[in-house]
């Protein structure tokens, strides 16, 4: 949807236009408590341990008023080494509002801009609209407009599309944030170790290389790639079983890695089943490598490494491009690359109950495949 010569980057601020054009305050509510709000903050302050700099203000000179300016998730400007931004919540304004005559300004200067006071009451409206919304959605595909849509760049960020979608976040950004500066730092930090620009650069390379997705497990499905080329059709499982029992009982004379392939047989065997039950494998179908979880994590790490000032845009580019000259090498299509990621997450956090996660990836893979809107749908795998 356009205004003017503006395109709405999202739909989060597609819905405030609409809303905004026809005076539904309810409507904006609604829209901003299902949304993350974003404040400017000062690097230099942000890295200051336990320093929380306090909300921006400026002086609205025409409604003579002052202003908390505050922005929506595509209205954040591009990449900057200084000035870096803070993630917030409708909730969490009303509960830290400094000045109860000043006013929220969403996006302001834009067509997506709306203004709100913030007496007391309105702040419980706010509470109550954030209450109503849940906060910011997951399991969505959110695109932005005015990023990578088109061309091997786009292509490479729809590797993380995955994490994207599971946590509700833009699939297509290579910009300010990934989520917002502290988190982007702490993510990177747990589960990844990454604390600075080398410890970064290493743990790329660890992913493109596919060191982390498991030697195990891979090595059991690289078994019966080579049985599938030696018989000239897949084995079958007695086969393919024995073929795990012979190799491993030969290099391992503990045991301990043969039990690991065993339950990782079980693991790949049961899910491929269930993947088959559910439409998402053809009857003869299989998946042939997990290296999608750590291409598909690898885009996620060089997003939060920009998030993090840990490399610049251009850096970033050259990363993720990277990451895609060695998917494009393991798989073949969208279908293939998404199925080994969901397969690698569910054989490697199969612990207690399964269903709830099994559920979730399968939805993630049918918003990525069948969305009309999708980069999976859009951008040609080869």
């Amino acid at each position: 949807m356009t205004t003017g010569t503006w395109a709405a980057p999202t739909y989060t601020e597609r819905l405030l236009y609409e809303a905004g054009a026809r005076g539904d305050r309810a409507a904006v509510l609604d829209a901003l408590g299902r949304t993350r709000l974003y404040v400017l903050v000062p690097r230099l302050h942000a890295d200051v341990p336990g320093f929380t700099t306090p909300l921006p203000s400026q002086r609205d000179k025409a409604a003579r008023r002052t202003l908390v300016p505050v922005l929506t998730e595509g209205m954040l400007p591009p990449w900057h080494a200084d000035w870096v931004f803070r993630q917030t919540t409708l909730d969490a304004l009303a509960a830290a509002w400094p000045h109860d005559r000043w006013w929220l300004a969403v996006n302001p200067g834009t067509p997506f801009e709306v203004s709100l006071p913030a007496r007391p009451a309105d702040r419980r409206a706010w509470q109550e609209a954030a209450g109503r919304g849940g906060g910011p959605a997951r399991l969505r595909l959110l695109t932005h407009a005015g990023e990578h849509l088109h061309g091997p760049v786009a292509h490479a960020l729809a590797l993380g599309a995955h994490l994207a979608v599971l946590n509700g976040l833009v699939w297509n950004g290579l910009g300010a944030q990934y989520e917002d500066y502290p988190t982007d730092i702490a993510r990177l930090r747990r589960p990844w170790g990454v604390y600075h620009r080398a410890d970064f650069r290493d743990k790329l390379r660890t992913l493109i290389d596919t060191r982390l997705v498991g030697r195990i497990p891979e090595s059991v499905l690289g078994m019966r790639r080579r049985l599938t080329a030696r018989l000239g059709h897949p084995p079958t499982a007695v086969q393919w079983e024995s073929m795990v029992t012979v190799n491993f009982e030969r290099d391992d004379p503990y045991g301990e890695d043969r039990a690991e392939a065993a339950e990782f047989l079980r693991r790949i065997t049961h899910y491929e089943e269930r993947f088959r039950a559910d439409g998402l494998l053809p009857p003869d179908g299989r998946v042939d490598t997990l290296a999608a979880f750590d291409h598909g994590r690898a885009v996620n790490v060089v997003r939060l490494a920009l998030g993090a000032r840990y490399c610049d845009p251009r850096e970033a580019e050259q990363s993720v491009l990277a990451v895609l000259g060695a998917a494009r090498q393991a798989y073949g299509s969208w279908e293939a690359f998404s199925l080994g990621y969901l397969l690698a997450r569910l054989i490697h956090f199969d612990e207690g109950d399964a269903e709830p996660m099994y559920q979730e990836s399968v939805a993630i893979h049918r918003i990525l495949t069948q969305d009309p809107s999708s980069p999976y749908r859009n951008i040609p795998w080869s």
